[in-house]
C-alpha cells in the first residue's frame, strides 16, 4: 500500500474513551480494513504506530493521545492532514532496546513472548517503553518477562504479568 494522505478532524472522546481522527470508509478499504496496523503521521510530524479501529458506521478511527496532541500543537476540532501506510514492523510497535536485549539473552522469555498474541506483545512493549528512565525500563522488562514465564499455560493474566495479587471475586 502506498502512503495515503487525507484531511480529517481531531474529534473528542467517544465511547472508546480517547480523542481520535476519523478515517473515511474508502480509505479504510484501501488500508486493508479494521484491525490493520498502520504508521500514521499528523501534519507532517513523526510517524506513530497505530491500529485502525471501527466507528460502527464503516468509518475508522485512529487514537491520538493527549501527549501527542500537546507535542504536535493540535486540539479537538482542529482540521489535520493525516498520512497512513502499512506498519511492517514485527510487533506493530517500536521495540525498546532494553526489552530487546533481555529477550536476546533469555531464550525461555523469548519463547513465552512469541507465544502470546500480538496485542499482548504490544502491551508489554508499551508498558516497558512508558517510562523515561533507562533503569526503570530495564526493571519493567525483567519483571514482565519473569512473570510471563511463570504464567499458567493457555491463560493470559494481566494481574499476574504486573506482579499483582489475584482478585477475590
Amino acid at each position: 500500500m502506498k502512503p495515503i494522505t487525507f484531511h480529517t478532524y481531531l474529534e473528542p472522546k467517544t465511547k472508546v474513551g480517547y480523542c481520535h481522527i476519523t478515517v473515511p470508509v474508502e480509505i479504510v478499504e484501501q488500508a486493508g480494513g479494521f484491525g490493520t496496523r498502520l504508521m500514521c503521521s499528523i501534519n507532517g510530524n513523526e510517524q506513530i504506530h497505530a491500529g485502525l479501529q471501527g466507528k460502527g458506521d464503516g468509518r475508522g478511527l485512529i487514537i491520538i493521545n493527549k501527549k501527542r496532541q500537546k507535542k504536535w500543537g493540535i486540539s479537538i476540532g482542529d482540521e489535520v492532514s493525516a498520512t497512513i501506510e502499512l506498519d511492517t514492523s514485527k510487533y506493530g510497535a517500536a521495540m525498546p532496546e532494553e526489552l530487546e536485549a533481555l529477550l536476546e539473552q533469555d531464550l525461555e522469555g523469548m519463547k513465552a513472548f512469541e507465544r502470546i498474541t500480538p496485542g499482548q506483545q504490544r502491551y508489554i512493549i508499551n508498558y516497558v517503553d512508558g517510562v523515561k528512565s533507562i533503569q526503570k525500563r530495564i526493571d519493567r522488562a525483567i519483571m514482565l518477562i519473569e512473570n510471563l514465564k511463570t504464567m499458567p499455560s493457555g491463560k493470559f493474566d494481566y494481574r499476574h504479568l504486573l506482579g499483582m495479587e489475584e482478585r477475590d471475586d
